[in-house]
């Protein structure tokens, strides 16, 4: 075969990479499917969003944000204490749980999440504990 024409040339030179490349029919679909649009990412829905109409929720982030919790506590990060989101992952929300936990919280103790004591809260009601409890169990992820 004779080339004479230099579109000829050009046309061989772009099939020679075409091939070469693993080009063909399979990469004009995989092209097309790729150049489609991403789908959008699932949206995060924040925690005030997702609970806003929950009493338990909106109860116990008030006890939560009056006490001195949020000194040693975060909802995602560890600080001295557990995060919110840990304590939720280790405990079942059951009323067991609810009211073992809202005791520790009057008592106070060492030794569940490490050797840092949490204080004794000698002031707070078990009625007011179990709503902070059933907040922090809310939280699991």
């Amino acid at each position: 075969m004779k080339i004479t024409k230099p579109l000829n040339l050009a046309l061989l030179a772009v099939a020679g990479l075409t091939f070469a490349c693993g080009g063909g029919e399979k990469a004009a679909e995989t092209t097309a499917e790729t150049s489609a649009p991403a789908a959008a990412p699932a949206q995060e829905v924040s925690l005030e969003d997702k609970y806003k109409d929950d009493p338990i929720y909106i109860k116990g982030l008030e006890k939560v944000k009056g006490s001195d919790c949020t000194s040693c506590h975060m909802v995602d990060r560890k600080i001295v204490g557990p995060s919110y989101a840990e304590v939720a992952a280790k405990y079942e929300s059951t009323e067991e749980n609810i009211t073992m936990l809202a005791q520790k919280v009057i008592a106070g103790g060492v030794g569940v999440w490490g050797e840092v004591p949490m204080p004794a809260h000698p002031g707070l009601s078990e009625e007011d504990a179990k709503d902070m409890v059933r907040y922090v169990l809310l939280l699991k992820k």
